[in-house]
């Protein structure tokens, strides 16, 4: 029993070390991130970080059911970052993450990264990039760069930006009503 305890803390240490060691939980010093554009926090406090990148690759309001759930809300609003781009200023510390698709909190990708403390939903994270919540970047400078571009599962709002029935421009688009447009 000594045995599997040392080789789970092993495996749980090498995968911690893996994750910790590149963008966006990769302690950088300022100087090698670069100029911060936009700052962010969770409700607390705890979570705090920035971004270099002054405009989002895109953003999207997602009305699938899993978000619906996940968020307690009708939609989630993301915004599109490169990992490069985000710098937690503790690293890791006070994140928790939530691993949906296998419903355990080991770090996995995609996975769903929160506060610890507050709770409150910080970003999702893929492969590649990570969708932020822009409801916690400071947007005093310039609101209209962080809006977002498009929605993709989504109906019944009349706010006139393009709507997708499944991903954005590889789907049928909608209109306001969630009907399909006609060619």
């Amino acid at each position: 029993m000594c045995c599997a305890k040392t080789n789970e803390s092993l495996e749980v240490n090498a995968d911690v070390e893996d994750y910790t060691n590149r963008p966006p939980y990769l302690l950088q010093p300022l100087q090698r991130f670069g100029e911060t554009k936009w700052r962010a926090h969770c409700q607390c406090g705890q979570v705090k970080y920035a971004l270099r990148r002054a405009r989002t690759l895109n953003a999207k309001f997602c009305h699938c059911r899993q978000c619906q759930v996940l968020h307690g809300a009708p939609f989630q609003w993301a915004a599109i970052f490169p990992k490069e781009d985000i710098r937690f200023e503790n690293g890791p510390e006070g994140l928790s993450f939530y691993a949906a698709g296998e419903k355990n909190h080991k770090y996995q990708t995609p996975t769903k990264v929160s506060c610890s403390i507050c709770r409150t939903p910080i970003m999702d994270e893929g492969r590649n990039m990570c969708l932020l919540f822009p409801q916690l970047i400071d947007l005093s400078g310039s609101p209209d760069e962080q809006r977002h571009r498009m929605q993709h599962f989504c109906q019944h709002i009349h706010d006139g930006i393009a709507k997708w029935s499944g991903m954005d421009e590889q789907s049928q688009q909608l209109d306001d009503d969630g009907q399909p447009l006609k060619p």
